[in-house]
């Protein structure tokens, strides 16, 4: 299943720097990782903003659910969920 997912980063100022950096580089692994396996298909920062919009590609809203609350970022995060579905008029066979 295809998910598109808007993740919106609320860092609290008084976070302490070496536990910022910690997180983000614990965030990062884990994201890269799940973009090798393929089931983060996607990933585009949101200019002027501390967000992105993500392509998912999982069995369901179940795994869905795992990664996002696997995040490191999770308890910092607003999260919007759209599922997706192919489009009649597309022409790409890749995009399902």
């Amino acid at each position: 299943m295809l998910f598109h997912v808007r993740m919106d980063v609320h860092l609290p100022r008084d976070l302490p720097a070496g536990e910022r950096d910690a997180i983000l580089a614990r965030e990062k692994a884990y994201s890269q990782e799940l973009q090798r396996s393929g089931e983060w298909r996607h990933i585009w920062r949101i200019a002027g903003a501390y967000a992105n919009v993500s392509i998912f590609d999982v069995a369901d809203n179940a795994r869905l659910h795992e990664i996002l609350s696997g995040l490191p970022l999770f308890p910092f995060m607003t999260i919007a969920v759209m599922p997706l579905l192919r489009h009649p008029s597309a022409i790409r066979d890749d995009d399902t």
